[in-house]
């Protein structure tokens, strides 16, 4: 029979006999409080309730000692001084700060978080905190019936993601991504929950193996890892913006990248000599395509071996990469961790004398075949392998090279398990810990080493970082782009909720490969895809071997001219991406967005898959099907304008649009305004004009946004070099008024001042234009 302390999770009527045996917590014995944190020892173990900020609480459960708080490779903040009233009586005690309130019943242990409203974010039942005595721990929360569930990093499928179930576990999966591949290459563990237009999030901060269950209960939905404290973090929005914010308080966030990197790159597995670069390269300019890099792949290097060039293929690779930065276009080449064994290689002589690599407890170096052939496996979780492997960098720093390319870090390993073993034993900086444990923070950690190396090498330059596996917390180090697809149209519709959910999970520069990695894409799929990409955070066109090439040219001219069209059109809208670039890089509120994170009250919003906004007022609506030139919009409150046509729509209704295969439907809300400038060529990219377009409102709209700038290359905005112009747009039925209210900084740009563009005016209205910063800005009629 079991004790009072422990329930049974039945899988199904027929499989009694299968019960997985749970240890509940218990029943409070006695807690006691030290500055922000609160512990609890239990009957069958300890619990710890710490305040982070006045709107973040972390809940950290230990079956056998009291919790540690100082062990996290994801969490960069510390706890806030605050004060955190307390009531106690016999059934319970309540800790409330200014924003939230637990609610702690003592017999048994069960947790309520509220916000400051006494509105439920988290609730526990009959269950609550739980563990196994396989080192399992388990929370189970109760789920409303609105609750819609976003984030979980990269996940394919729908973007609500209730009613799945979702791994944490980076893999390497090279065969299609269907809406029931998982996990992936990221691993993510958090979520928020979107509940009558109200947010909060959990994170859970554990390396293991963990798996949130939104799907075998209706009344239940539960997160659990299969060793480990049970850590979690609960962030009380209530807007998803505030979420964003409070998570990426925790974990951090993206730094402002190099301007290059948010342009056009293309790649292909493998671009295999240098002839091959360069014709790919001139094709660009004499096409007068935008690009800002191109990327290598491992057939760059000699017999796969990093920090290493095929001299045969590249014979001259420092002049090859002066060549392209002289046409505007920088070199990207991939870096995977796998060090060949192979007793004449410099790097992994330095490896084994050094000790250096991955081993077993017993002390053999572990290895595994990846594309070298046998390797072994920098040990990431060591500080002096860090500084190695950093170090290790200026093999392409010194050539002029700034971006890298991390791939096969999850880390993938071609064997049944697809993985490193998971009894090797990592060094985990003097905590000694097995790989099953800290295989999900292993590509972190060498994006770590990578990003914060290359910083140092390049004098003051901003490095550039793409990775394929992280951990919550690879926004400080890298963008993401989501792995091997395919070139079918069901890959690119599945890329929209995709890269929204990465944004929702602090990760804003993120994307897809276009036109699809592996399999055969043809010319109207890299058409429609050019036009999702040109607006995806990261856009970069990738192909694999022994697949169809898919440059801008492959199909001929009529395709050639409009793909050209929109990714110029990305240079155009740069001056406003750069600007929520900056916004992310300060607030974590991403540049790509689901409708709901600006309308979270409108419930048609929750699981619109097949459209997003740029910033908080532009909706893009791809078509994302072959052979369609008609769509369904949806269109939430307010006034809509469609760019190309200059039409007007009502929000809050669906609206069918005419797209032929040379349009992308993009709507500006009316009474808001974007920034763009022109293209002119790959050698010079800088705007040398400005162009405020606003789309007159009617109805006393009021907008304001923040236009930033800077060099776009180095860190000198960190010390006052940049330009910063609060703007304002206020529209009535008499007037248009755009005012600059507020510059600063000292960066001083090619152009000197901006135009401004009025498109919908009525006979009655007059612009008016208040420059009280002295802002140059002229009107063009």
């Amino acid at each position: 029979m079991l004790e009072d302390t422990s329930f049974a999770l039945h899988p199904g009527n027929e499989q009694q006999s299968k019960a997985v045996i749970y240890r509940d917590i218990g029943s409070v014995k006695t807690y006691r409080s030290e500055d922000n944190t609160y512990y609890f020892h239990c009957e069958n173990g300890y619990i710890a309730i710490q305040f982070f900020t006045n709107s973040i609480v972390r809940v950290v459960m230990n079956r056998t000692n009291k919790p540690e708080l100082n062990d996290s490779y994801a969490v960069v903040a510390t706890p806030e001084k605050m004060d955190i009233a307390e009531e106690t009586s016999d059934e319970q005690i309540i800790l409330k700060t200014e924003r939230l309130e637990a609610v702690i019943q003592k017999k048994p242990f069960r947790l309520t978080v509220n916000d400051k409203d006494s509105n439920v974010l988290l609730e526990e039942g009959e269950r609550g905190m739980a563990y196994r005595e396989n080192g399992e721990v388990i929370a189970f929360k109760k789920m409303n019936d609105n609750d819609h569930f976003y984030g979980f990093g990269e996940k394919s499928g729908h973007l609500d993601k209730r009613g799945g179930k979702y791994e944490m576990w980076n893999t390497d999966v090279y065969a299609p991504h269907n809406p029931e591949t998982d996990p992936l290459y990221e691993s993510i563990p958090y979520f928020m929950t979107l509940r009558d237009g109200r947010a909060h999030g959990v994170f859970f901060d554990n390396t293991f193996r963990t798996t949130f269950d939104m799907k075998s209960d209706r009344e239940m939905y539960s997160y659990k890892a299969e060793g480990g404290q049970l850590d979690y973090y609960v962030m009380a929005g209530p807007e998803p913006k505030s979420v964003l914010e409070q998570y990426t308080h925790l974990t951090g966030r993206m730094p402002l990248p190099p301007k290059w990197s948010l342009g056009y790159q293309q790649s292909r597995y493998s671009y295999q000599s240098e002839t091959e670069v360069r014709e790919v390269a001139e094709n660009f300019i004499n096409k007068n395509i935008p690009i800002d890099a191109i990327h290598l792949d491992i057939h760059y290097m000699n017999g796969f071996r990093v920090f290493t060039f095929d001299k045969e293929k590249f014979p001259n690779p420092e002049q090859l990469i002066s060549d392209l930065r002289e046409m505007g276009i920088r070199v990207v080449p991939i870096v995977d961790p796998g060090v060949k064994k192979d007793a004449e290689y410099a790097v992994y002589q330095e490896g084994i004398n050094q000790d250096l690599f991955c081993k077993y407890m017993e002390g053999d170096v572990y290895f595994g075949e990846v594309w070298p052939g046998v390797s072994a496996f920098p040990d990431f979780t060591d500080e002096k392998v860090r500084k190695w492997w950093g170090d290790k960098h200026e093999f392409y720093t010194e050539i002029g090279i700034e971006g890298i390319w991390n791939d096969m870090n999850e880390p993938a390993v071609f064997n049944e398990t697809k993985t490193m073993d998971v009894s090797v034993m990592h060094r985990n900086d003097g905590r000694p810990a097995v790989h099953r444990e800290l295989h999900n923070i292993y590509g972190l950690l060498m994006g770590q080493a990578t990003y914060d190396s290359m910083k140092e090498q390049l004098n003051g330059k901003r490095p550039f970082l793409l990775t394929r596996a992280g951990f919550s917390g690879i926004q400080r180090y890298a963008a993401v782009w989501t792995g091997d697809n395919r070139s079918f149209w069901e890959h690119l519709q599945m890329s929209l909720p995709m890269v929204m959910n990465l944004g929702l999970s602090g990760i804003p520069f993120a994307g897809p490969d276009v036109g699809g990695f592996a399999h055969d894409t043809n010319a109207e799929l890299l058409v429609r895809w050019t036009q999702v990409g040109a607006f995806t955070p990261y856009f970069r066109n990738h192909s694999a071997l022994g697949f169809r090439y898919q440059e801008p040219w492959q199909f001929g001219e009529k395709y050639e001219k409009i793909i050209r069209k929109f990714i110029q059109m990305r240079y155009k809208w740069m001056p406003q991406l750069y600007s929520l670039f900056y916004h992310a890089s300060v607030s974590g509120i991403p540049v790509m967005r689901p409708l709901l994170m600006e309308f979270p009250e409108d419930m048609k919003t929750y699981n619109l898959n097949d459209q997003f906004m740029i910033g908080d007022n532009v909706i893009i609506a791809p078509v994302l099907s072959p052979s369609v030139t008609d769509r369904a919009v949806y269109l939430p409150k307010g006034e809509w304008v469609d760019m190309e046509t200059g039409a007007g729509y009502q929000g809050e209704q669906t609206h069918l649009i005419h797209a032929e295969l040379d349009q992308l439907p993009i709507f500006v809300k009316r009474g808001t305004a974007i920034m763009q400038t022109e293209w002119t060529s790959n050698t010079d990219k800088s705007p040398k004009d400005l162009n405020l377009h606003v789309y007159a409102g009617e109805n006393n709209e009021s907008y304001q946004f923040t236009f930033y700038d800077d060099d776009g290359e180095t860190f000198a905005f960190e010390n006052g070099l940049f330009l910063r112009i609060a703007i304002e747009v206020k529209s009535t039925a008499d007037a248009v008024t755009v005012n600059t209210a507020e510059h600063s900084g000292d960066y001083l740009p090619a152009y000197d001042k901006i135009k401004v563009h009025v498109h919908g005016l009525d006979d009655s209205q007059e612009v008016i234009l208040n420059n009280s910063d002295n802002t140059a800005i002229s009107l063009v009629k």
